[in-house]
């Protein structure tokens, strides 16, 4: 009976990430093709790539630059639609723009011993601006959960690891359930 359960259980832990993996791609792909209409599973989204592979390339001319920079301003003039603007657009770009900010994957001493520590991302290598020029901006995420902390802390509390960023965000954000990151060049 022990071993019935046993069984039960692995196929549960095989199954339902599957279940809910595929669940999710079949919403994502009949809702899409519900809002264009398309009869086709998966027309929609084929169709919605290519748009947005269209964009990116119409988006890299000059003319549209102008067009950016213009809707930009007029967007900057309504208070609430600018803030929902700019933070998506910023967040967009920390993770895949060309100034990507999710980079430097670092390890911060929390406390003055070093015992308390946490994974994060460097996004501000200076804070001189704000009147703080010895600190950084460090973007620890919170695990299984779309958000994360900002926390300031001295440079003197940071230590680079030389990992691949996406690794160290898959490690964090699944709560140290993943694969831990393979340092690239065994430094510690």
């Amino acid at each position: 009976m022990k071993r019935l359960l046993t069984y039960f259980l692995r196929g549960l832990v095989l199954t339902i990430p599957l279940a809910v993996t595929a669940a999710v791609c079949w919403m994502v792909l009949t809702t899409i093709d519900g809002w264009l209409g398309l009869p086709v599973p998966g027309a929609g989204l084929l169709v919605t790539l290519a748009g947005i592979t269209l964009i990116g390339f119409l988006g890299g001319t000059f003319f549209a630059g102008q067009i950016e920079g213009w809707f930009d301003e007029l967007l900057d003039r309504l208070p609430f639609v600018r803030l929902l603007y700019s933070a998506t657009k910023d967040l967009m770009n920390a993770f895949v723009g060309e100034q990507r900010r999710f980079q430097m994957p670092v390890l911060v001493s929390l406390s003055g011993d070093g015992a308390v520590r946490t994974l994060g991302f460097v996004t501000q290598r200076s804070l001189a601006q704000l009147g703080m020029p010895g600190d950084v901006a460090v973007y620890c995420p919170h695990s299984y959960n779309f958000s994360g902390q900002l926390v300031v802390v001295p440079t003197s509390r940071v230590q680079p690891l030389d990992a691949v960023s996406s690794d160290v965000v898959a490690f964090v954000v699944s709560g140290g359930v993943a694969d831990v990151p393979t340092l690239r060049s065994g430094t510690p």
